[in-house]
């Protein structure tokens, strides 16, 4: 006999999900991994540059693991429990965190770096980017594509097409052009993730905020019954995740 549904909602709705740590969910979710290795070629371009800015960091999570860092290693982050965590992993490593406003402008001078970088935004700063790039610097990150988790999208509030258009690689490439900036890489994987049981979808769903922006659980209990049940007769649910790996470059004056 599996745990009941009010056990399994009751310990999801109560869990902490400050940061970026998905531990949580060891044994309860699994999603594959892009096959370009982000971290890995993150840390590779960090050995080769003299200034340097993560955006986005979350609790740090993925940048503290990409050391050695060039003499001048930044990050931001907009949420105060993440910046919280950040703040206490990175500043051992000599990154400074820098807790700002989740909107434009970014708080540094022109020219200030050789590589900016980010993880999973939301929305990405074209402009800002480009303004605080060295001529000749690069802008390396791994980001969300379109239809991302769509079949829990889906389940909770329907096809969201608008929202998925924008993060399509068409529409990245064209931002990334009107912002003055050159397209060096462009690629786009989709993964598999599955769910084994309601207390991981209300985790994932409270942590990974933009998939369902209203939800909780008080306001989606009557399909998060139906997906419990709907899960104890057919075994896990599954959904797909998509990334784009994308790398763009200030021209060189």
């Amino acid at each position: 006999m599996g745990r009941t549904f009010d056990d399994l909602v009751a310990e999801a709705d109560a869990a902490p999900v400050d940061g970026w740590d998905f531990s949580w969910l060891d044994g309860r979710a699994t999603e594959e991994r892009p096959s370009w290795g982000y971290q890995r070629q993150l840390s590779s371009r960090l050995a080769t540059v003299s200034a340097a800015l993560d955006i986005h960091t979350g609790g740090g999570e993925v940048l503290s693991g990409a050391a050695p860092f060039p003499p001048t290693m930044a990050a931001i982050e907009t949420w105060p429990p993440n910046a919280a965590l950040a703040t206490k992993r990175l500043h051992p490593l000599g990154v400074v965190l820098v807790v700002t406003r989740d909107e434009p402008p970014l708080p540094f001078a022109d020219e200030a770096f050789d590589l900016v970088t980010t993880r999973h935004p939301i929305s990405v700063w074209w402009n800002e980017i480009r303004r605080v790039l060295r001529p000749g610097g690069t802008y390396f990150a791994q980001q969300i594509g379109p239809e991302t988790m769509a079949e829990l999208v889906e389940y909770f509030i329907g096809p969201q097409p608008e929202k998925w258009a924008e993060f399509h690689p068409d529409a990245v490439r064209a931002q990334i052009e009107a912002a003055d900036l050159q397209v060096e890489d462009l690629r786009m994987e989709r993964m598999r993730a599955e769910f084994f049981d309601v207390g991981a979808v209300i985790y994932f769903l409270r942590k990974v905020i933009w998939t369902v922006p209203d939800f909780t659980v008080a306001a989606y209990r009557d399909r998060l019954r139906e997906l419990h049940e709907r899960i104890q007769a057919d075994g896990p649910f599954v959904a797909h995740s998509t990334r784009l790996l994308v790398e763009a470059r200030r021209p060189a004056e």
